[in-house]
């Protein structure tokens, strides 16, 4: 088990996710940023908007995956 912030993936907080892949994390994000947007938090919503974004422009999108996914990679173990 690992942990990342909102803040290490982009976002604006020290909202921690824990997961045992980078995918748990990045995904736990993409709900935090959903959920914090509806509740009404502005400070989320560029970061929300980059991740809504991100797959309209597949290689930019790819090179974000792959450092969230090689920075996870180099985080020690909770």
């Amino acid at each position: 088990m690992k942990t990342m912030t909102c803040a290490q993936l982009g976002g604006p907080c020290d909202h921690a996710h824990r997961g045992e892949t980078a995918d748990d994390v990045i995904n736990a994000q993409d709900q935090h940023l959903k959920d914090a947007v509806a509740a009404g938090d502005d400070a989320h919503r560029p970061a929300r908007d980059d991740m809504k974004g991100r797959w309209k422009h597949p290689i930019k999108g790819m090179a974000w995956y792959k450092g969230a996914k090689r920075d996870f990679a180099a985080l020690p173990e909770d």
